[in-house]
């Protein structure tokens, strides 16, 4: 059995949409408005399908889009960022991937993208191309009667204000709020017009239709934008008619420590609501010492999410920051991409080059992917068998100029 992998021509859209419902079980039909939607943004260009040699349908999906990526430091570092990667069951093991992620690799460095990203839905499939887990995530869920909050105190006590708005003033307030996020957040990617139009109900898509959200944004004393939430709640009420109510928190964007109390003590005060989940936060997020029992909140989901996979060397370590100065020699093994080599970091004058001298460190890209946030121990990845030390203390100094204070976060899936 034979495909032909290759972009697609617009024509083709529906067809490919339909694999990509079907791989990820999500849909058995495609609207027309589905189709419009995919015609005004993806690129074709960077939209690939395999389509079967003898049936001429699409049997396999792969797309890509221009990203930017926040590094440590705050840089914002171009990206390949892929989606919609499907292959039917019935042409796996056919190499089809394997196709589109070369032919995405080959484009990726013309087009002069530092990295990759994308987030796995399965674990064992992306670091055979060189993609590491280099961001996790918690999601909490709070028992609010056990938080010890004032429930009565729903108004921020730092002299700033929450306001409910509705959708269209959140599409209007959300995206500069997100963007100065971003700037401080390394893991954080930027959010496009689709993304706000989907998220704000402007657009939908036939298979996931748009359900009402509450917005709550929360502003300081000086009346500045500084935090926002998105939630909704279920409809739940005991046989003794009591409501036992769940909100769900779907984004929260906090630009200092007092935006984020201040909306978590807002979602904890809503009456009838007895349990919020927290949505996706950072692993390191402050909300559980937030609240005067830590305990009322427990961890429901912890996992990798954004996987990282470095294009260029040179220009990815060079453009981030480091928390301490030393100099490394990293050998990196890419079989399947264009990061192969060695290359002399210096972490002091932030500067990454090719370079002849012995290696400190021998490591796989997929481990650098790992390391390149911050996020990895040098010294965990070193006891799996992920890196190789070649030089005394080099797994010790590399751990500390990798890593970073608080640890990186994507909020978005994509």
């Amino acid at each position: 059995m034979s495909a032909d992998v290759r972009p697609i021509a617009e024509s083709e859209l529906h067809d490919w949409l339909r694999a990509v419902h079907t791989g990820f079980l999500t849909a058995t039909r495609v609207t027309d408005s589905d189709v419009a939607q995919r015609a005004k943004y993806n690129d074709l260009a960077r939209t690939q399908g395999a389509f079967d040699a003898d049936t001429g349908r699409c049997v396999g999906a792969f797309r890509s889009f221009a990203q930017e990526l926040t590094v440590p430091g705050g840089a914002a570092v171009p990206a390949t960022a892929i989606s919609n990667v499907v292959v039917l069951p019935t042409h796996r093991r056919q190499g089809l991937l394997t196709r589109m992620m070369q032919a995405e690799f080959t484009a990726a460095a013309a087009r002069g993208d530092v990295l990759a990203t994308l987030i796995a839905a399965e674990y064992p499939i992306y670091g055979r191309y060189g993609f590491g887990p280099a961001t996790s995530l918690v999601e909490w869920e709070i028992d609010v009667p056990r938080t010890g909050l004032d429930r009565r105190l729903s108004a921020p006590v730092d002299g700033g204000r929450i306001e409910l708005v509705d959708a269209a003033d959140f599409r209007r307030l959300g995206p500069g709020l997100h963007e100065a996020l971003r700037a401080a957040v390394p893991g954080a990617v930027n959010r496009d017009e689709r993304w706000w139009n989907v998220v704000t109900g402007l657009e939908e898509m036939s298979h996931r239709p748009y359900k009402d959200k509450f917005h709550a944004v929360y502003r300081t004393a000086q009346g500045e934008v500084a935090g926002a939430a998105v939630y909704t709640a279920d409809d739940h009420w005991t046989d003794a008619k009591v409501p036992h109510n769940t909100v769900q928190v779907h984004d929260l964007l906090a630009l200092t420590p007092q935006a984020e109390r201040a909306l978590w003590q807002f979602l904890c005060s809503i009456d009838w609501v007895q349990k919020v989940r927290t949505g996706h936060r950072a692993p390191d997020d402050l909300l559980p010492q937030l609240l005067p029992d830590p305990r009322s909140a427990r961890v429901v989901t912890a996992a990798d999410f954004l996987w990282v996979r470095v294009l260029d060397v040179v220009r990815a370590l060079g453009a981030r920051t480091y928390e301490v100065p030393g100099v490394l020699v990293l050998e990196v093994a890419d079989e399947a991409g264009p990061a192969g080599g060695r290359y002399r970091l210096d972490a002091g004058a932030g500067g990454c080059e090719r370079t002849q001298e012995p290696a400190d460190l021998r490591l796989d890209v997929s481990a650098l992917g790992s390391l390149y946030l911050g996020d990895a121990s040098a010294v965990r990845l070193a006891a799996l068998g992920r890196l190789t030390q070649e030089r005394p203390g080099a797994v010790a100094l590399a751990d500390a100029v990798f890593r970073t204070a608080r640890r990186p976060w994507c909020p978005d899936v994509f």
